[in-house]
């Protein structure tokens, strides 16, 4: 009796030590400023507690009264307020009374918190890392935890980053997060990072990227994050990168590839924070304020466009202050040499670095701008807001005159020293030349001065140097003026300022081509010489709207063309004829109408010459086909010339003469294979890479050119979608970027269906004839090949924004439809219905026997068709799908798993067709195959019929197990139902219906005294509890993420 009324006295006491404590978790959850109260209180209470067994109690009553918080799904505030609690105190220690952290209670408690780690339960997982990340990250250093104990938290926290459930995977990567710096831990930075780049959920990734500790290795992951398609994302990319990464530990790369893109970004948010980075961080911390040698740290050389957007930045801001004290031309002592050391410079001025050039170019040009603006909005005003609006505008005015050279004789000659400086100054003479723009050319001798300048830069003969065996090299790109085209722009902005009359520009550039013209026409010429005039005449045609507006002058276009441009392609030197095709290209474009002559000589080249002349000839035929039509240039060229022409080289094999036009021959050339034979780089671009931006323009275009063979809309889209997808020419990666804004403009839906078949043939190792390669190719060419279906699926599955009326009416099948006819759509050749038909089609097409490279094609088809979807409306493409499933089930017997799925698909459609009983006749199918251009004889051997095939029976398994959930009850945080206080007997106990099996059964008997969550099978997550309504689930699973 005594021994069983000691029982009962500690099971009360035991029950009131659960309540007090659920009590204080009741109280804990009105607010914060009560918990250091109550931390005080449960830490008397704990205390208390001095003999062993009575610590044990505590512990066990403590983990009692918080086990209701793993049942409790919604992230509402009075439960985030018990998880802080909870989590604060286990790691609580007072600093009044001495007392250090209770470590065994600290590692009972992360024991029980591992244990609850791997449950079946979500929730539980959820509460379990949550409250492990909280105590981890108020742990003090100096906190004394086992090392087996965190091995195995570490453990358990890398497993849960590859959770389900999004909220259990961020909690576990916050709790990594303490141990992502420590060297022995070199496994969690690696799961990071792989787990970064796999990630869907934003919220992870953002954790992650939070996460991440500054390194070499770090900083090009946290870099890549600023393209993230998630805004809190890019977000949390550019605060890490200002807290972490100083500007000296980056690269000038990713220095300027955060500037590029933050600046540019589409939201707001993003260039705030990226400004805040710029000014806050970068200029201040690191420059002292110093906009200049936040320059040098960009390297503007290289980086121009970066560092005039990070000026523009700062200028808007307010971040430079301008007095007018400094000037850009500064005067040098004439007992000083430091510009006398270059050979034929001006000792008078000091020599610009680019970084001041840039700085002050971008400054001069702000001030005008701003002139102008303030000027507009005095013209447009009236009274005092005018007044105000001339006075700002007139002080821009002074500023600029202050800042910029006295005069323009003082300008050209501060040009003149940097460009006779040498090349090293080539960068800071483009920049002055630029604020030519800027100065006022209207009085008579200014402009002489002006024009005696702009003759001189056009008739400075480019730049060369000599190789060891003593020939000449040009320098730059032999094309353009100067060898560059910025340069070239630059000339022309200030020429076209100084000679603004109309049609002074054009006498005045003619006028210098007729005197360089001299040598080439008496053919005494040599190869420099034919460079710079070619170089000049291309810079007059850039520069002009048509040919118009060259006659009378002093050389004629026509005379142009035959004296210097045609015979400029029959030159020996390969970089004359470039320049010469350049030039033919920009002739043909000021025609009214292309010249036969010119589309000629550039199908020739295009066709016969090599790979650098090829390039600028297919970007000429291009342009011609964009601004006049491919009507208009085959109607110039004539039916007979292709025959008539010797095409014996690249593209004789790949034209049929009967019908042939100038799209036919582009798309021959897009067509070869240049991975047969070396590459030639033009800029790093290839004639490939140049035909397929080509292409993606005149298909965005094809509405303006009715002429255009339909065939070809799908056969281009094919190699375009072909050749994005295609790693194994690098010098197609110009290409990538191009191609991916031309698939969010163009309407990809039109043409997919007819384009699917023949990129997956073209893509396909085995298909296409690409055979004798390596296993691990054929594997990466197959993925490749998936990753092209799957994005072809998604664009045919997209919605039409352009029809959405349209498209949401077809989903409901109208009045006609209803009675089951097999009348079908305008645009069911484009939908889904014609592309699961053209698969299945390309299915039957292969024999009985069939090859390993057959048979992985065909599974591939098969997974992509069971993805469509069907409209109640298309009946007649329901009714053949039908007819064609048996075939299609009986050609892949080797996939069990497909069959199934293709069973399952058959089903569908036999739940879609309103009369199953009523047979797709042999003519009404021949008739819809026609629509499609297909072709398929129905044989009555091959067992077409619409009844589906028995389902292989499968391997025999136990019954799926059911589990229960808790059924979520909507409730306002202030007024919800504490789950506290209703302390249950077992805790955290999985609960498994009685079709367990009977070792499941024997556990859950032995788990009523152990506080520990039992594993489960993956599939008994994503199954339905049959205790809990589907709303119900969801609403479950969507407070997890509240």
């Amino acid at each position: 009796i005594n021994r069983g009324s000691t029982t009962m006295a500690e099971m009360d006491e035991h029950k009131q030590l659960t309540r007090k404590i659920a009590t204080i978790f009741e109280e804990s959850k009105v607010s914060y400023a009560i918990h250091n109260r109550k931390l005080k209180e449960l830490a008397i209470l704990r205390s208390s507690s001095s003999s062993t067994t009575s610590l044990n109690n505590f512990f066990t009553c403590f983990c009692k009264a918080v086990s209701p918080l793993f049942l409790f799904q919604r992230r509402s505030p009075s439960a985030e307020r018990v998880v802080r609690f909870v989590s604060s105190f286990a790691c609580f220690a007072d600093s009044k009374n001495g007392d250090d952290v209770d470590h065994t209670f600290l590692e009972d408690f992360l024991s029980f918190l591992l244990s609850a780690v791997s449950s079946a339960n979500k929730t539980a997982r959820f509460r379990s890392c949550q409250i492990i990340s909280e105590v981890i990250m108020r742990l003090p250093d100096d906190a004394e935890v086992s090392s087996e104990l965190w091995d195995q938290v570490i453990d358990s926290m890398m497993i849960r980053v590859g959770d389900k459930i999004p909220i259990v995977r961020t909690f576990a990567i916050r709790a990594l997060s303490r141990f992502v710096n420590d060297s022995e831990n070199s496994d969690v930075l690696e799961l990071f990072i792989e787990t970064l780049d796999l990630e869907q959920n934003a919220d992870v990734r953002k954790t992650i990227v939070l996460s991440m500790p500054p390194s070499n290795a770090t900083s090009t992951v946290i870099v890549g994050c600023t393209l993230d398609v998630s805004e809190s994302v890019r977000k949390a990319a550019y605060l890490v990168l200002a807290n972490k990464y100083p500007l000296q530990s980056l690269s000038i790369k990713l220095r300027t590839l955060i500037l590029q893109r933050g600046l540019s970004d589409r939201s707001q948010s993003i260039v705030k924070e990226c400004l805040k980075l710029l000014k806050d961080e970068w200029l201040s911390k690191s420059c002292n304020g110093d906009s200049v040698e936040l320059l040098k740290y960009l390297d503007v050389e290289t980086y121009e466009s970066v560092g005039v957007s990070v000026m523009r930045a700062l200028l808007e801001g307010g971040m430079i202050k301008l007095d007018g004290s400094q000037r850009i031309q500064q005067f040098k002592d004439s007992s000083c040499s430091e510009a006398g050391d270059l050979e034929n410079s001006n000792p008078r001025f000091e020599l610009l670095e680019p970084e001041i050039a840039l700085y002050w170019r971008v400054v001069c040009q702000h001030l005008h701008s701003q002139a102008q603006a303030k000027g507009s909005d005095a013209a447009a005003t009236m009274g005092a807001e005018a007044s105000i609006y001339a006075a700002e505008a007139s002080d821009s005015n002074d500023l600029l005159e202050k800042i910029l050279p006295a005069t323009v004789s003082d300008y050209v000659e501060f040009i003149v020293a940097h460009i006779t400086a040498g090349s090293n100054y080539r960068f800071t003479s483009r920049q002055l030349l630029l604020l030519g723009a800027l100065l006022d050319f209207s009085d008579a001798t200014i402009r002489k001065i002006g024009s005696k300048f702009v003759y001189d830069l056009l008739r400075k003969l480019p730049e060369f140097e000599t190789d060891s065996d003593g020939n000449k090299l040009v320098i730059g790109d032999g094309i353009n003026l100067g060898g560059d085209r910025d340069w070239a722009n630059a000339v022309a902005a200030l020429a076209k300022k100084v000679h603004a009359a109309d049609g002074e520009f054009e006498e005045v550039t003619l006028r210098i081509v007729e005197e360089l013209a001299t040598p080439c026409r008496e053919r005494t010429a040599v190869f420099s010489e034919w460079l710079h005039c070619l170089a000049v005449i291309g810079f007059v045609l850039e520069n002009t709207k048509s040919l118009f507006s060259l006659r009378g002058k002093a050389i004629d276009p026509t005379e142009l063309l035959n004296s210097l441009l045609l015979p400029g392609l029959k030159h020996a030197n390969l970089d004359v004829q470039r320049a010469a095709i350049r030039c033919l290209g920009l002739y043909g474009l000021l025609e009214r109408k292309p010249g036969e002559d010119v589309v000629k000589q550039l199908v020739c080249s295009f066709a016969k010459s090599p790979s650098p002349i090829g390039l600028l000839a297919g970007k000429a035929l291009v342009d011609l086909i964009m601004w006049h039509g491919p009507q208009e240039v085959d109607t110039v060229i004539g039916p007979n010339f292709y025959s008539q022409a010797d095409f014996s080289g690249l593209l004789c094999h790949k034209i049929d003469d009967s019908d042939v036009g100038i799209l036919h021959l582009l798309y021959a050339g897009l067509e070869n294979d240049f991975s047969e034979k070396p590459v030639d780089f033009e800029g790093n671009e290839s004639v490939q890479a140049a035909l397929g931006e080509g292409f993606a323009k005149i298909l965005l275009l094809s509405e303006s050119y009715p002429s255009m063979p339909s065939f070809l809309h799908s056969l281009i889209l094919a190699k375009l979608i072909a050749l994005y997808f295609s790693p194994e020419n690098e010098f197609l990666s110009s290409l990538d970027g191009k191609l991916t804004n031309f698939t969010f403009c163009f309407d990809l839906q039109k043409h997919l269906s007819k384009a699917f078949i023949p990129v997956m043939q073209a893509m396909w190792p085995g298909i296409n004839g690409t055979n004798g390669r390596s296993t691990t190719m054929i594997s990466n060419m197959r993925k490749r090949a998936v990753q092209a279906s799957r994005f072809m699926l998604q664009m045919v599955q997209s919605p039409e924004y352009k029809n959405e009326v349209t498209s949401h009416s077809n989903n409901q099948p109208d009045s006609e439809n209803s009675t089951g006819s097999v009348e079908h759509s305008d645009d069911f050749e484009t939908r889904e219905e014609g592309l699961a038909i053209r698969i299945a089609i390309e299915i039957l097409k292969f024999p009985s026997k069939k090859k390993p490279a057959e048979k992985s094609y065909i599974s591939a088809l098969c997974k992509t068709m069971v993805l469509l979807n069907f409209r109640v409306s298309e009946q007649g493409a329901i009714k053949l799908m039908r007819l064609l499933m048996n075939p299609v089930i009986e050609s892949v017997p080797y996939e069990k798993e497909l069959v199934k799925e293709l069973a399952s698909m058959a089903k569908k459609l036999k739940s879609l067709d309103m009369n199953p009983e009523e047979e797709l006749s042999r003519d009404q199918a021949k008739h819809i195959l026609e629509r499609l251009g297909l072709d398929y004889n129905f044989d009555e051997g091959q067992g077409h019929s619409s009844e589906i095939p028995p389902t292989p029976a499968s391997r025999a398994s136990q019954p799926a197990r059911s589990r229960r959930r808790v059924k979520c009850k909507e409730s306002s945080s202030d007024d919800e139902e504490s789950p506290f206080l209703a302390v249950p007997a077992v805790v955290m106990s999985n609960t498994r219906s009685q079709r367990a099996s009977k070792t499941a059964a024997l556990t859950k008997l032995t788990a009523s005294k152990a506080v520990k969550a039992s594993f489960v099978d993956d599939i008994e997550e994503e199954e339905d509890s049959d205790l809990t309504s589907e709303d119900e689930s969801d609403d479950c699973d969507s407070d997890l993420g509240q």
